[in-house]
């Protein structure tokens, strides 16, 4: 139980890092429509291949998105798996209500 735990927290720690960031997370809202090729989402977002590719990377890395070559060109999608993940983490720190009043620890 333990291991199932930590191991949730790190998947965790990795996709909120990876969500860290308003670029990523700009990359991530044009992706919710369905697949884009790396030429448009540097056209929409009006910034460098190069700036892009390093948050692309952070985005694979962590899991959120998946890439697919076609010719000399690579599409990128949303993992729904992983965003499934995110939301069990997230639901995971809901936990039950907080109780009102002080801790019996604390006098």
């Amino acid at each position: 139980m333990a291991t199932t735990i930590s191991k949730r927290r790190d998947k965790g720690v990795s996709l909120f890092h990876a969500l860290s960031d308003s670029t990523r997370l700009e990359i991530m809202e044009r992706l919710k429509d369905g697949e884009q090729c790396v030429c448009d989402l540097t056209d929409v977002m009006k910034t460098a291949q190069s700036r892009l590719s390093f948050h692309l990377k952070v985005l694979k890395d962590a899991g959120l998105i998946t890439d697919r070559p076609e010719g000399r060109w690579i599409y990128y999608s949303i993992d729904q798996e992983t965003l499934d993940e995110l939301e069990a983490v997230v639901e995971s720190l809901r936990g039950s209500r907080p109780r009102v009043g002080t801790s019996s620890r604390c006098g």
